[in-house]
């Protein structure tokens, strides 16, 4: 093998690993597989051995990504499924689900997704999957479709009109009444609540809109009591599904003219 051989096979090594790192961090936009192709064409064009080594690469990287690619077009992969069998999952989180549904009326296979992903999106977040649960028993009563008389939207009573840039990746605002999209914006705004008051109790404040007040209306109180019963059924311990909970104060017109309290869409999510 002479001198230009060994530059060329090189070369080929060379390329297929940059074609290989550039799948990888543009694996979920068609935009930039878009000019990933113009520039393959323009690189390649006079090599037809790196040609077809790129070729092979980017026809492996769709092939590997073809359900994401799709999912992107239609919504339909599995991160879309808004229910599944509750026996799928492990037993703490089924009989969370169980408890759940008993208590809110709710099936038992939608209920069983939204407590999935609620222990998905805590983990990535670092916040307590049961603590995010109880926020949504709280705000809307797992009820997809509630709104406030204030626009808080969704499961999680998100303020959509202040958080809608959050919703862009899925799609627009209009997202804010799909369930999975609601919550992942939803543990995203208590996610930052939660970073700026520096603990649960006060990001729950600051995600009622009760930040700058002496007192938030017994909505922290009645979130982390939620939390505290989910906490037991995890853990196998019998809890009662008729448990009175404390009363949270309606949303109410502050004398600075701001907004706070209230559950069922209280949240205003000031940040």
């Amino acid at each position: 093998m002479n001198a230009a051989q060994r530059f060329r096979q090189s070369l080929s090594v060379v390329m297929s690993d940059i074609v290989h790192g550039f799948m990888e961090i543009t694996h979920n936009s068609f935009a930039l597989v878009g000019l990933a192709v113009i520039f393959f064409g323009l690189t390649f064009g006079l090599q037809p051995d790196l040609r077809q080594a790129g070729q092979l690469q980017l026809m492996e990287w769709l092939q590997d990504h073809q359900d994401t690619l799709t999912s992107l077009v239609t919504g339909t992969a599995t991160d879309r499924v808004t229910a599944m069998n509750p026996k799928d999952l492990p037993k703490p989180q089924a009989a969370v689900t169980q408890w759940l549904g008993r208590k809110y009326n709710i099936a038992q296979e939608p209920m069983a997704a939204l407590v999935a992903e609620s222990f998905a999106a805590g983990a990535k977040a670092k916040i307590d999957p049961l603590l995010i649960l109880a926020v949504m028993a709280v705000e809307s009563g797992f009820n997809p479709i509630a709104q406030s008389p204030m626009g808080a939207q969704g499961l999680m009573q998100v303020m959509t009109q202040v958080h809608s840039e959050k919703y862009t990746r899925f799609g627009g605002t209009l997202a804010a009444f799909d369930a999975l999209s609601n919550v992942r914006v939803g543990v995203k705004v208590l996610e930052e609540c939660i970073a700026r008051a520096g603990s649960p109790e006060g990001g729950l404040r600051l995600y009622v809109g009760a930040g700058n007040l002496e007192d938030d209306g017994g909505y922290a109180a009645k979130v982390l009591a939620e939390q505290a019963r989910l906490q037991a059924v995890f853990s196998g311990r019998p809890v009662p599904v008729l448990v009175p909970l404390p009363e949270v104060k309606p949303l109410a017109l502050q004398p600075d003219g701001t907004l706070g309290f209230g559950s069922l869409g209280g949240a205003q999510q000031e940040l």
